[in-house]
């Protein structure tokens, strides 16, 4: 069982964002996120985007830092990925 964040290069709304994901469960990825205060509304389907600013409070409460690439193979192999493709469309 893994929390798992990204390194953020993601700009949007005047930030950096990067993505922090369980290898294991959804529940155990909200539970971390309750517990750091991440909120709700930064859930995405499969991870939580995050900013640059709270990386290192992330890191510290035990998310392990990860390659974007090794984020992205890590949730597919566990099947919590979801793709593109399967995401609702937006209007």
């Amino acid at each position: 069982m893994t929390v798992l964040i990204d390194v953020p290069i993601w700009p949007a709304h005047g930030t950096i964002w990067g993505h922090l994901v369980s290898d294991d469960s959804l529940e155990e990825l909200h539970s971390f996120a309750r517990e750091a205060g991440l909120p709700e509304r930064g859930f995405d389907l499969d991870h939580y985007d995050v900013p640059v600013e709270r990386y290192d409070e992330l890191v510290a409460a035990g998310a392990h830092p990860v390659s974007n690439r090794e984020l992205v193979e890590r949730l597919r192999d566990s099947g919590l990925r979801v793709r593109g493709r399967d995401r609702p469309r937006k209007h």
